[in-house]
């Protein structure tokens, strides 16, 4: 609860047992977490999930990527860091070795790598 307080703190939003939820299930994940990841563990319907998420965002409290599945993952912004995407399993992992990407005059806020993971590759070598 206390990182909750925190991160609304800062902010203009005004803490409810909805938005309370949503914070509680992204903060104690270690990875991006989709509506779909999230909807058994919250008491709200879609658009009142999505509605708060807006919210989130616009108070920069969270960032968000769409992936291979066409869901979008959702995740408390800590440190800026990459996600790695499989593109034959979809699954999502956090890159926090620095990924050193450099386009002049452009500040890039989110770098998102696509190939395929190292279960994959193994079971492919496998088969």
């Amino acid at each position: 609860m206390d990182k909750i307080t925190n991160l609304t703190n800062i902010t203009n939003i005004k803490l409810t047992s909805a938005r309370k939820s949503i914070l509680e299930l992204l903060i104690n994940s270690n990875k991006p977490l989709s509506y779909e990841d999230m909807k058994d563990n919250i008491s709200m319907d879609k658009a009142t999930f999505y509605r708060n998420i807006t919210i989130f965002e616009e108070e920069n409290l969270i960032s968000s990527f769409e992936s291979n599945d066409k869901k979008r993952y959702f995740e408390i912004k800590k440190t800026q860091h990459s996600h790695f995407i499989c593109s034959s399993c979809s699954k999502i992992e956090c890159i926090h070795e620095k990924v050193d990407f450099h386009l002049p005059n452009y500040k890039i806020e989110n770098i998102i790598i696509k190939g395929i993971c190292k279960d994959c590759l193994l079971t492919e070598k496998n088969d």
